[in-house]
């Protein structure tokens, strides 16, 4: 009884913060940021009502209002979008349209790694050092190999990170639950010619609690962290046409395995950056050649590693005054060892070369076919076509359509990994398949629109992880046939010039081999409520999932809420404070362990109060 009370008094304290001042508040002007400019979907800025793709936008107004901490945690508030956890504190993975394969770009620049895990993700999201230094995060549902390759089966992410601008210093400091302490300090300026924008963090926690199946809150055992980071971002603009940019980040992380006795202990140490010479800055379609380098080494009963290098190249021409062609050509190579798993020094080397081209066939048909060209030294040349129609039926309408081909191809671990009981093969083909989308969007007003899409894809070869029970070995091997499906639905409104809010429902149907996949969360909803007035800003986020197995996930349905708020104590001051699982509920994101007999719980209620300096 005295935990109901607790709950219903932490609900009424935030619905009475999002209630406090409305009546005493003077009316503001009201600044619209739909993110209507997109980059991603096309690989060159697009309309967003004039792409026929599925593309949800996470501005920085957002990311600030709600400090959030982490790029997975943002994501997680995005509708039909699932980040997960694993045995380790801070990875985490982004399932789009309930598929893992899904490609993470920093300002263009591929993330996703050769070396693989055990499963098809490729790209921890732990490994972003930063929420200050980002611009914006696009994220593009469905099928995006045609321009962006492998991995791009259920999605792109596109993080954007912040050109500097005035000269600022940013400190951030907070503490919370569980002797959780994150210190972060930014600094930006420009002059002459020259940007900057650094950042440096260091983030911490003893432990955490979870609420457990007897609705006990329950210290997890091993779950302590330590993270330092630190990032820039240096731009030199050459003339009005040109310019360079160097980007380098670098995290470290030192981090408990859950509920391990024996503090067993994993640590990551990730390095990544780019020069990039931008060019054609004035035209409507840009170009730029890049040169990046990226290394993720981790220590975890030994060191495995893994480094990437490549250059990408991409044109674009208007060819007239409704046709915008984009080209392009990549070179990557990396190298993987994981000694105690059999290998060392495996290099995979992938070129291609791709095609897109816009057209406005007349005021309210757009076509875009594209196709890329992969060659892997593995497999061969892989090929993947694509061809999407967009009708504005109105300023305020599109609806669009998609087909896709995809395709992910073996990593390092697929085709070397080798113990006495696992055994990589060599002869791996690429999971391939197709993608389709339908969707509708329609802007009611500037302050309220609905988006709704449909989509089904279906994989060939896909890679599982066999286990014999004669030879006693699990193998990877290329044995089955995944359809997925899936319905979102999503609408955002502004009733007033203090209050918007946005609500969401998905639905995701997996199927391997005929046979239903319990995924994390068929049914998933979404709830963003905000509120802004004078010196205050706060916001209810809320996000659940329903028809979850209970022996898989240790549940049948979750609802998660959390809360935070902020005060401009003065003009460079905010004072903010935030409840994540407002109301200390049980959920898992991670089926249970097959090794372990673990469901890896997400951390029950939590509190943090911080505070923002500029100068």
């Amino acid at each position: 009884m005295q935990k109901v009370l607790t709950n219903r008094i932490l609900t009424a304290l935030a619905l009475g913060t999002l209630c406090f001042g409305t009546t005493v508040c003077q009316a503001e002007t009201v600044s619209e940021d739909l993110g209507d400019m997109v980059v991603t979907a096309e690989r060159m800025p697009s309309q967003r009502m004039s792409t026929p793709a599925d593309v949800t936008v996470i501005t920085a107004q957002q990311i600030e209002a709600n400090h959030y901490q982490t790029v997975g945690e943002a994501l997680a508030n995005v509708n039909g979008v699932v980040v997960t956890n694993g045995n380790a504190n801070g990875d985490s993975e982004v399932v789009i349209n309930g598929d893992q394969r899904v490609v993470v770009l920093v300002d263009g620049q591929r993330l996703n790694n050769d070396q693989g895990s055990m499963t098809r993700a490729s790209v921890n999201l732990g490994m972003l050092p930063s929420m200050k230094n980002i611009e914006r995060i696009e994220v593009v549902k469905g099928a995006g190999s045609a321009l962006y390759g492998s991995d791009a089966v259920g999605g792109v992410v596109n993080i954007i990170t912040r050109k500097g601008k005035k000269n600022e210093t940013t400190i951030d400091l907070n503490t919370g639950s569980f002797r959780t302490h994150n210190y972060e300090l930014t600094n930006q300026g420009s002059e002459q010619g020259w940007s900057w924008f650094v950042t440096a963090g260091l983030q911490k926690r003893g432990y955490f609690k979870f609420k457990d199946d007897n609705d006990r809150n329950v210290r997890m055992g091993n779950s302590d962290y330590r993270n330092n980071s630190f990032s820039f971002r240096l731009d030199k603009q050459l003339s009005a046409h040109d310019s360079l940019q160097l980007n380098f980040n670098h995290r470290l992380s030192d981090m408990g395995i859950l509920g391990n006795a024996a503090g067993l202990r994993q640590k990551h140490n990730y390095n990544y950056g780019a020069l990039t010479w931008n060019f054609k800055e004035q035209q409507p379609v840009k170009g730029f050649l890049r040169y990046f380098a990226n290394y993720k080494s981790t220590d975890y009963k030994g060191k495995y590693d893994t480094h990437m290098q490549g250059i990408d190249y991409q044109n674009g021409w208007k060819l007239g005054p409704n046709n915008k062609l984009v080209a392009g050509a990549e070179w990557h190579q990396s190298e993987s060892t994981n000694r105690q798993s059999g290998y060392a020094h495996k290099k995979i080397t992938t070129k291609a070369v791709f095609v897109q081209d816009t057209m406005r066939l007349t005021n309210k048909w757009f076509f875009v076919p594209g196709l890329r060209m992969d060659h892997h030294d593995a497999f061969g040349t892989h090929w993947t076509p694509k061809a999407a129609i967009n009708y504005r039926a109105d300023k305020q309408t599109k609806i669009y359509g998609s087909w896709g081909r995809v395709f992910k191809a073996p990593t390092a671990d697929d085709m070397f990994y080798t113990d006495p009981w696992t055994k990589g093969n060599a002869h791996l083909q690429p999971e391939s398949g197709h993608v389709e989308t339908i969707g509708f969007s329609h802007e009611f007003s500037p302050k309220a629109a609905l988006d709704v899409s449909y989509f089904w894809s279906d994989l060939h070869d896909a890679i599982k992880w066999i286990y014999d029970s004669t030879t006693s070995l699990t193998s990877a091997m290329n044995v089955s046939r995944e359809k997925k499906q899936g319905v979102q639905i999503s609408f955002t409104g502004k009733p007033s010039a203090h209050w918007s809010y946005d609500i969401g429902y998905s639905y995701i149907d997996t199927k391997t081999d005929g046979v239903k996949v319990l995924y994390y969360q068929p049914n998933g909803y979404h709830l963003g409520v905000h509120y802004h007035c004078g010196r205050w800003t706060a916001n209810i986020l809320g996000r659940a999932g329903s028809g979850l197995d209970n022996n898989t996930y240790g549940c049948h349905h979750y609802t998660i809420l959390d809360f935070n708020t902020t005060y401009a104590a003065a003009k460079n001051v905010d004072v903010y404070f935030k409840v994540n699982n407002l109301t200390n509920q049980m959920y898992y994101l991670v089926p249970k362990s097959a090794y372990t007999g673990w469901y890896y719980p997400l951390q029950g209620r939590s509190f943090q109060l911080g505070v923002k300096v500029s100068f």
